[in-house]
């Protein structure tokens, strides 16, 4: 596969969220709370924030946040058609450079598919 990795990607990022774990214990804490609470199933589903998340990701132009936003939504059992329709979602809203990050979401869902999104540490 030519260009970026996004299981490289979310190893990498993981490994240095790590150091700020250990070594901002107390602000790493309180923004996987903030994470937890968030995503956590509600009145919308975890699999729809996700989703929401996802688009955020890819209109933000963040590798990081696609990468692992779509290994957690292979974990929720997302179907292909709702990530091509959230990606289609923000095509529209974002224009062409918006596109070009939506693609991305497309390859990292293919290359997460042919790890069984596992990402090792």
């Amino acid at each position: 596969m030519a260009g970026k990795s996004f299981v490289q990607i979310t190893r990498d990022v993981s490994k240095a969220l790590d150091t700020l774990r250990a070594e901002t214990p107390e602000a790493m804490n309180g923004f996987s709370q903030l994470a937890r609470g968030a995503l956590r199933d509600g009145a919308l589903p975890a699999l729809h924030k996700e989703l929401i998340a996802l688009a955020i990701g890819v209109s933000s132009r963040c590798d990081a946040c696609i990468g692992f936003d779509v290994k957690t939504l292979i974990g929720l059992g997302v179907a292909r058609g709702q990530l091509m329709e959230a990606r289609a979602i923000c095509t529209y809203m974002g224009g062409g450079p918006t596109l070009m990050y939506a693609a991305e979401a497309v390859r990292a869902y293919e290359e997460f598919q042919e790890v069984g999104a596992k990402v090792p540490a």
